[in-house]
């Protein structure tokens, strides 16, 4: 969900560059090939960035003249938007007036009538009768403008009359993160999602954990060199619910493992209840994973037990890594990687992902105790954010090959070296 991208700030940087040399559209997909750099290098001109930290974020343009806007790209959101009015702390911005192919999307349109029927808060009539949306998110971050039309382009690709929020006023938790970004590209199941308006039956990506390569896919691709994926289905709910969302990436977790000991928690605690709270939704806007308090204490319980003899826990009652993180670490600043470390395994109704060395601490920037450095599990406690639901962040996605079937309504995965993934890719184009 791209509320969480918010709280969850560090400050290792990575860019990801499409090449447009290697760009290419097939009858029925597109194949954007990326490399992950390091921030501090300028990225090469003329290519489509693709940057992951906290969140994943991708350059392209919009407008008639093309403006370069860079975006959240966000599988836990619907609306797509840009910033439509800049400010001292939002320099990056889109200019409607400089755009010939803007047209605003008026409150009589069936566009704001009646595809607009998931989102959190409806849409209204400003007084120039056009279609007015706020979008607002669980850290109290909110952004609010008008529908509109518009042409969004990937390098040599021109996709007209893309539905998105032009916002020009809102509320900021982070200015900070939020000066990086002209606004959020919205990749749920919903009616107006990116995705869903470019009509494409499904979409994968690659996510490498180091300065290597990886991909990011549209439609149908056969890979022969890729292993079978693995699917899990989408639990879809007819039923409006209050904490249930509808348009999610949501599947059924099933139980929890450290390395062999899966936890001893009955399976209905994972299942949503009458509310709808309790859903499991993977959200590449989220950068860790988080769970519901009960099943966060068994993990966090059984993970001290099979490292108490490798790890030397970090004693301060009172600190709590990005407000839901409390399971942190003391690692001497002279160590050179980590211990071998129990994996977790999520275990998914057909499918699994398994999360393994380093990819389960992350240190913590800038804080060190007395030589020691501090490291953080990456998993935190859904309760402490105040989310009724487990949510499956990218960071836990690396090196894993995530594709979302909407066509089919499931998720598949495989596990893959995305940088070499990337490679044989470019050399199949």
């Amino acid at each position: 969900m791209a509320s969480l991208y918010l709280f969850l700030l560090y400050t290792l940087t990575f860019f990801c560059l499409f090449f447009q040399s290697t760009f290419s559209i097939y009858s029925n997909n597109l194949i954007l090939p990326l490399k992950i750099q390091s921030s501090l290098q300028k990225p090469p001109p003329d290519k489509l960035s693709f940057h992951h930290n906290v969140t994943l974020t991708v350059t392209l343009t919009v407008g008639s003249p093309p403006q370069q806007v860079t975006v959240v790209l966000d599988t836990g959101s619907e609306l797509s938007w840009l910033r439509c009015k800049k400010t001292p702390t939002t320099p990056l911005w889109y200019d409607p007036l400089r755009s010939t192919s803007y047209t605003p999307v008026p409150c009589s349109s069936p566009t704001c009538r009646t595809r607009t029927r998931d989102f959190t808060l409806p849409v209204s009539c400003d007084p120039k009768k056009l279609c007015h949306a706020i979008v607002s998110y669980a850290d109290a971050t909110s952004v609010e403008g008008n529908l509109a039309f518009d042409t969004f382009r990937f390098t040599n690709s021109d996709l007209p009359g893309i539905v998105f929020g032009c916002m020009d006023s809102g509320s900021s938790s982070n200015q900070d993160e939020d000066s990086k970004t002209t606004g959020l590209l919205g990749m749920n199941r919903g009616s107006l999602s990116f995705v869903s308006q470019m009509g494409f039956p499904k979409f994968s990506y690659c996510i490498s954990g180091r300065d290597s390569t990886g991909v990011l896919l549209f439609g149908e691709v056969k890979i022969s060199w890729l292993q079978p994926l693995s699917y899990t289905p989408l639990v879809n709910m007819s039923t409006p619910l209050p904490y249930f969302d509808r348009v999610a990436y949501t599947v059924q977790l099933e139980g929890i493992k450290v390395a062999g000991t899966v936890l001893s928690l009955p399976k209905s605690v994972y299942v949503p209840d009458h509310t709808g709270a309790g859903q499991t939704m993977v959200d590449s806007g989220t950068q860790f994973s988080f769970l519901l308090g009960p099943v966060y204490t068994a993990l966090k319980n059984e993970f001290l037990k099979q490292t108490k003899t490798v790890l030397r826990v970090y004693e301060d009652p009172d600190f709590v890594f990005q407000g839901a993180m409390d399971l942190c670490y003391r690692i001497d600043q002279k160590t050179v990687g980590l211990p071998v470390l129990p994996s977790v395994t999520m275990m998914f109704r057909g499918a699994q992902m398994s999360i393994s060395g380093e990819r389960l601490l992350v240190q913590v920037p800038g804080l060190i105790k007395g030589n020691d450095h501090i490291h953080c599990f990456t998993f935190g406690n859904s309760d402490l954010l105040g989310i009724e639901a487990y949510v499956i962040g990218h960071h836990h996605q690396q090196n894993i090959w995530m594709e979302f079937d909407l066509a089919n309504s499931r998720v598949g995965l495989a596990e893959v070296r995305c940088d070499i993934a990337s490679q044989k890719l470019g050399m199949d184009l």
